[in-house]
């Protein structure tokens, strides 16, 4: 059958297509919009990362010293520089006696620029980084389903207490035993903290920045009771020391590269490796990962496709809760192997977890990227860096690394004005050459 073309009548009123761009192909509306959410994603987290480090830099300068020669003191003390010295060197294949070309030395020093920077600086960058990556994947993880997650600070925190309470108990048992119910029952831990949230948000509505805010704090006193004098977690040892008893030794998480003495980087690494490609593969992977995405994109329209959104609010702070749990019970079995009252207070890895969610835009590759940024940022200015002093006041580096974080976070929604100006550029362009082209055409 042939279709019939029909003319317009005289009159009617008909709607002509706007013109294609020189070139033959006008892509669509759609087409467009996707292009810029692409585009935002790429360029709105590097101009942040690198607006908040020219403003760090004019807080250098102000205080009378060198920006660039902070920035790079600062770097060398993540160890990143490492991999700047190539050479022709081995490292052992576990469990075997077999030794493999590598083109970097994994246990010497380097000497750089008049002081030592170890090896094992970049081994602390990438310890900092694991903590990171979890708590980050924790605050992405809600945000896919359209749920802002403080919690994940008292999350971290409930996981640390069970780690805590595992490690220092059923000391009889095996070593790999040991270790893998003391990370299960944290997640747990964790995944019921979070879950609370999800289930009042789901059942009377309660925001679930209110709720984990509150969560957060009940953490903490609670914290503070069970490891505070005469507390029933406190230490048997010093009873004037508000602190938990260590972990037995054979919870204790293996170092596979740096030294053990000076927190060398242990097996939890690969754990928060596992859990950014958990993350990804439930997401876009897995029928789960489409509800939760389709609650966040639009609840209304999930509800309205068949999808429970008050089942997967609940879901998605119980997994946020897992990963935030993980993060606190790796590090107890990982470095602190206990827990005292000023570890509960002025721990904030759950906060920066916010920051490196925000900044990666809720994607695997850039919840890891962001957490590497900031594991660096606050390795490279802490007290370990010897290269600082020469050229930083060491007291304010600290704060200094706090300030990049909150610069971070004040400019990350930004997405918005990145957008604006790009269209705004794209417009002025169209602009001139029309002018051009009426220009010539006048001639």
């Amino acid at each position: 059958m042939t279709d019939e073309i029909v003319e317009p009548a005289a009159g009617d009123d008909v709607e002509t297509p706007p013109p294609a761009e020189p070139g033959g192909y006008a892509p669509s509306v759609a087409q467009r919009l996707a292009f810029y959410q692409r585009a935002g994603g790429i360029i709105t987290p590097i101009l942040t990362t690198v607006f908040a480090f020219f403003m760090g830099g004019i807080v250098v300068a102000a205080t009378g010293h060198n920006p660039f020669k902070t920035y790079w003191a600062i770097f060398k003390g993540t160890g990143l520089n490492w991999f700047f010295h190539v050479g022709n060197h081995h490292i052992d294949i576990p469990f075997t006696n077999v030794h493999v070309w590598f083109p970097w030395n994994t246990a010497a020093d380097i000497a750089s620029s008049g002081y030592s920077v170890p090896a094992n600086s970049l081994a602390q960058t990438l310890l900092y980084s694991t903590t990171l990556i979890l708590t980050g994947l924790s605050v992405a993880f809600a945000f896919r389903c359209g749920l802002f997650n403080i919690g994940g600070q008292g999350q971290y925190i409930a996981g640390a207490i069970t780690g805590v309470y595992i490690g220092t108990r059923f000391v009889g048992m095996p070593g790999p035993l040991h270790i893998v119910l003391a990370i299960v029952l944290a997640a747990l831990a964790g995944a019921f903290w979070g879950a609370i949230a999800g289930f009042l948000k789901a059942t009377v509505g309660a925001h679930e920045v209110i709720t984990t805010i509150m969560l957060n704090w009940i953490v903490i006193w609670v914290g503070q009771y069970l490891f505070g004098i005469g507390g029933p977690l406190q230490n048997h040892i010093d009873k004037t020391n508000p602190k938990s008893d260590s972990i037995a030794t054979n919870a204790h998480l293996s170092v596979w590269w740096g030294n053990p003495f000076l927190q060398g980087l242990h097996i939890g690494f690969f754990i928060a490796i596992g859990a950014l490609i958990v993350f990804y593969l439930v997401l876009n992977r897995t029928t789960l990962g489409y509800e939760i995405r389709a609650v966040g994109f639009n609840p209304d329209a999930a509800r309205y496709g068949g999808i429970s959104v008050a089942r997967n609010y609940i879901t998605a702070m119980a997994i946020a809760g897992v990963f935030a749990g993980l993060a606190g019970v790796i590090d107890v079995l990982g470095y602190a192997f206990r827990l005292d009252v000023l570890d509960i207070q002025v721990s904030n890895v759950g906060f920066i977890g916010i920051a490196v969610a925000l900044l990666g835009r809720n994607k695997t590759l850039g919840v890891f990227l962001g957490a590497l940024l900031f594991g660096a940022l606050i390795n490279g200015t802490s007290t370990r860096n010897p290269g600082l002093a020469h050229v930083f006041d060491p007291r304010f580096a600290g704060n200094f690394s706090t300030m990049i974080q909150a610069l971070v976070l004040l400019f990350i929604g930004a997405d918005v004005l990145i957008i604006y100006v790009w269209q705004l550029r794209r417009k002025v362009g169209l602009d001139r050459r029309a002018e051009s082209e009426t220009a010539e055409g006048a001639a």
